[in-house]
Protein backbone atom coordinates (compact mmCIF):
# COMPACT_ATOMS: atom_id res chain seq x y z
CA UNK A 1 0.00 0.00 0.00
CA UNK A 2 1.49 3.27 -1.34
CA UNK A 3 0.64 6.22 1.39
CA UNK A 4 1.15 9.98 1.09
CA UNK A 5 1.85 11.76 4.26
CA UNK A 6 0.47 15.26 4.57
CA UNK A 7 1.23 17.60 7.82
CA UNK A 8 1.97 21.24 8.18
CA UNK A 9 4.55 19.96 10.94
CA UNK A 10 7.49 18.42 9.89
CA UNK A 11 8.14 16.33 12.87
CA UNK A 12 4.75 15.04 12.71
CA UNK A 13 5.38 13.82 9.35
CA UNK A 14 8.50 12.18 10.29
CA UNK A 15 6.65 10.46 13.11
CA UNK A 16 3.80 9.29 11.03
CA UNK A 17 6.93 7.88 8.44
CA UNK A 18 8.32 6.36 10.66
CA UNK A 19 5.47 4.55 11.99
CA UNK A 20 4.17 3.41 9.08
CA UNK A 21 7.31 2.11 7.39
CA UNK A 22 7.66 -0.16 10.05
CA UNK A 23 4.63 -1.90 9.06
CA UNK A 24 6.13 -4.26 5.88
CA UNK A 25 3.07 -3.78 3.26
CA UNK A 26 3.21 0.13 3.95
CA UNK A 27 5.53 2.43 1.86
CA UNK A 28 5.98 6.06 2.51
CA UNK A 29 6.00 7.54 -1.12
CA UNK A 30 5.85 10.95 -0.31
CA UNK A 31 5.78 13.73 2.07
CA UNK A 32 4.00 17.29 1.90
CA UNK A 33 3.61 20.26 4.37
CA UNK A 34 1.07 21.75 2.92
CA UNK A 35 -2.31 21.52 0.60
CA UNK A 36 -1.12 23.16 -2.75
CA UNK A 37 2.20 20.36 -2.32
CA UNK A 38 -0.39 17.55 -1.41
CA UNK A 39 -2.39 17.84 -4.77
CA UNK A 40 0.91 17.91 -6.95
CA UNK A 41 2.03 14.94 -5.23
CA UNK A 42 -0.81 13.26 -5.43
CA UNK A 43 -1.27 13.96 -9.03
CA UNK A 44 2.79 12.76 -9.54
CA UNK A 45 3.08 9.73 -7.11
CA UNK A 46 -0.89 8.54 -7.51
CA UNK A 47 -0.85 7.11 -3.78
CA UNK A 48 -3.11 4.46 -2.51
CA UNK A 49 -3.68 6.25 0.67
CA UNK A 50 -3.72 10.20 1.31
CA UNK A 51 -3.48 10.69 5.28
CA UNK A 52 -3.60 14.33 5.35
CA UNK A 53 -4.06 16.59 8.33
CA UNK A 54 -6.72 19.67 8.47
CA UNK A 55 -5.04 22.82 9.47
CA UNK A 56 -2.44 23.89 7.35
CA UNK A 57 -0.92 27.64 6.18
CA UNK A 58 -2.27 28.51 3.42
CA UNK A 59 -4.66 26.34 1.80
CA UNK A 60 -6.17 24.08 4.49
CA UNK A 61 -6.25 19.71 4.13
CA UNK A 62 -10.08 19.83 3.32
CA UNK A 63 -9.73 22.65 0.35
CA UNK A 64 -6.99 20.61 -0.87
CA UNK A 65 -9.25 17.44 -0.75
CA UNK A 66 -11.87 18.96 -2.22
CA UNK A 67 -9.42 19.39 -5.23
CA UNK A 68 -8.37 15.79 -4.90
CA UNK A 69 -11.48 14.60 -5.73
CA UNK A 70 -12.80 16.53 -8.04
CA UNK A 71 -9.43 15.23 -10.21
CA UNK A 72 -9.92 11.41 -9.05
CA UNK A 73 -13.18 10.87 -7.35
CA UNK A 74 -11.52 7.35 -6.67
CA UNK A 75 -9.16 8.99 -4.54
CA UNK A 76 -8.66 7.55 -0.90
CA UNK A 77 -8.66 10.50 1.72
CA UNK A 78 -8.01 9.57 5.34
CA UNK A 79 -7.92 13.14 7.41
CA UNK A 80 -5.92 12.65 10.65
CA UNK A 81 -6.33 15.79 13.06
CA UNK A 82 -6.31 17.19 16.12
CA UNK A 83 -9.70 18.59 16.04
CA UNK A 84 -13.15 17.31 16.13
CA UNK A 85 -15.18 20.31 15.17
CA UNK A 86 -18.89 19.23 13.37
CA UNK A 87 -17.66 21.62 11.35
CA UNK A 88 -14.64 19.71 10.36
CA UNK A 89 -16.87 16.67 10.72
CA UNK A 90 -19.54 17.36 8.34
CA UNK A 91 -17.11 19.09 5.83
CA UNK A 92 -14.90 16.21 5.23
CA UNK A 93 -18.01 13.60 4.92
CA UNK A 94 -19.67 15.71 2.26
CA UNK A 95 -16.59 15.99 -0.03
CA UNK A 96 -16.45 12.57 0.42
CA UNK A 97 -13.55 11.22 2.54
CA UNK A 98 -12.67 7.91 3.08
CA UNK A 99 -12.07 8.62 6.72
CA UNK A 100 -11.67 11.13 9.98
CA UNK A 101 -9.66 9.85 12.85
CA UNK A 102 -7.95 12.02 15.66
CA UNK A 103 -4.25 12.25 16.05
CA UNK A 104 -5.13 10.82 19.60
CA UNK A 105 -5.93 7.76 18.31
CA UNK A 106 -2.75 6.77 17.98
CA UNK A 107 -3.21 3.28 17.59
CA UNK A 108 -5.88 2.96 15.25
CA UNK A 109 -3.81 5.07 12.60
CA UNK A 110 -2.65 1.79 10.54
CA UNK A 111 -5.80 -0.42 11.29
CA UNK A 112 -7.65 2.85 9.65
CA UNK A 113 -5.14 2.82 6.49
CA UNK A 114 -5.76 -0.33 6.27
CA UNK A 115 -9.04 -0.31 6.36
CA UNK A 116 -9.69 2.63 3.74
CA UNK A 117 -6.94 0.81 1.46
CA UNK A 118 -9.74 -1.88 1.11
CA UNK A 119 -12.78 0.56 0.67
CA UNK A 120 -14.06 0.85 3.86
CA UNK A 121 -15.01 4.35 5.38
CA UNK A 122 -13.29 4.86 8.95
CA UNK A 123 -14.13 7.07 11.51
CA UNK A 124 -12.55 7.19 15.27
CA UNK A 125 -14.96 6.96 18.21
CA UNK A 126 -14.92 10.54 18.94
CA UNK A 127 -16.57 11.22 15.19
CA UNK A 128 -18.89 8.19 15.32
CA UNK A 129 -20.55 9.17 18.75
CA UNK A 130 -21.48 12.80 16.72
CA UNK A 131 -23.02 11.31 13.85
CA UNK A 132 -26.67 10.73 15.23
CA UNK A 133 -26.73 14.51 16.77
CA UNK A 134 -25.52 16.00 13.51
CA UNK A 135 -27.73 13.68 11.48
CA UNK A 136 -31.09 15.13 14.08
CA UNK A 137 -31.22 18.31 11.89
CA UNK A 138 -34.89 17.81 10.27
CA UNK A 139 -34.19 18.35 6.45
CA UNK A 140 -35.95 17.22 3.44
CA UNK A 141 -33.47 14.50 1.91
CA UNK A 142 -34.91 12.66 -1.89
CA UNK A 143 -33.84 9.23 -2.11
CA UNK A 144 -35.87 8.17 -4.70
CA UNK A 145 -33.21 8.35 -7.39
CA UNK A 146 -31.78 4.98 -5.12
CA UNK A 147 -35.24 3.13 -5.42
CA UNK A 148 -35.84 3.89 -1.49
CA UNK A 149 -39.30 4.15 -0.74
CA UNK A 150 -40.89 6.02 2.11
CA UNK A 151 -40.82 3.45 4.62
CA UNK A 152 -37.19 2.62 4.06
CA UNK A 153 -36.22 6.11 4.19
CA UNK A 154 -38.05 6.39 7.49
CA UNK A 155 -35.75 3.14 8.41
CA UNK A 156 -32.80 4.62 7.44
CA UNK A 157 -33.57 7.66 8.87
CA UNK A 158 -33.93 6.14 12.06
CA UNK A 159 -30.42 4.75 11.94
CA UNK A 160 -28.79 8.04 10.95
CA UNK A 161 -30.10 9.25 14.58
CA UNK A 162 -28.78 6.67 16.57
CA UNK A 163 -32.02 4.36 17.04
CA UNK A 164 -31.41 0.77 17.32
CA UNK A 165 -33.65 -2.17 15.34
CA UNK A 166 -36.00 -2.73 18.38
CA UNK A 167 -36.72 1.17 18.85
CA UNK A 168 -37.13 1.88 14.82
CA UNK A 169 -39.51 -1.29 14.97
CA UNK A 170 -41.49 0.18 17.57
CA UNK A 171 -41.23 3.44 15.64
CA UNK A 172 -42.83 2.51 12.45
CA UNK A 173 -44.91 -0.60 13.87
CA UNK A 174 -42.64 -3.60 12.49
CA UNK A 175 -41.21 -6.71 13.97
CA UNK A 176 -37.34 -6.74 14.93
CA UNK A 177 -37.15 -8.76 12.10
CA UNK A 178 -38.31 -7.11 9.37
CA UNK A 179 -36.41 -4.23 10.60
CA UNK A 180 -33.24 -6.32 10.02
CA UNK A 181 -34.37 -7.77 6.34
CA UNK A 182 -35.09 -3.76 5.69
CA UNK A 183 -32.16 -2.98 6.52
CA UNK A 184 -30.05 -5.90 4.62
CA UNK A 185 -31.52 -5.02 1.56
CA UNK A 186 -30.57 -1.33 1.70
CA UNK A 187 -26.83 -1.65 2.81
CA UNK A 188 -27.02 -4.21 -0.23
CA UNK A 189 -28.51 -2.10 -2.71
CA UNK A 190 -26.38 1.12 -1.63
CA UNK A 191 -23.40 -0.97 -1.86
CA UNK A 192 -22.77 -0.06 1.63
CA UNK A 193 -21.16 -2.13 4.99
CA UNK A 194 -22.93 -1.32 8.08
CA UNK A 195 -25.13 1.06 9.75
CA UNK A 196 -22.15 3.93 10.35
CA UNK A 197 -21.31 3.95 6.38
CA UNK A 198 -25.78 4.05 6.48
CA UNK A 199 -25.51 6.94 8.40
CA UNK A 200 -22.88 8.80 6.51
CA UNK A 201 -24.64 8.41 3.42
CA UNK A 202 -27.38 10.01 4.55
CA UNK A 203 -25.43 12.95 5.75
CA UNK A 204 -23.82 13.37 2.34
CA UNK A 205 -26.95 13.70 0.97
CA UNK A 206 -28.28 16.48 3.15
CA UNK A 207 -25.54 18.41 2.60
CA UNK A 208 -26.47 17.74 -1.22
CA UNK A 209 -30.19 18.77 -0.73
Amino acid sequence: MKVLVVDDDPLVCQSLKTILQAESKIEVVGVAHDGARAIKLFKELQPDVLLMDIRMGEMTGLQAGEQILAQSPQARILFLTTFSDDEYVVRALRLGAKGYILKQDFESIVPALYAVYKGQSVFGNAIVSKLPRLLREEKCVDLTEFGINEKEQRLIEGVAKGLNNREIARTLYLSEGTVRNYLSGILERLELRDRTQLAVFYLKRMGTE
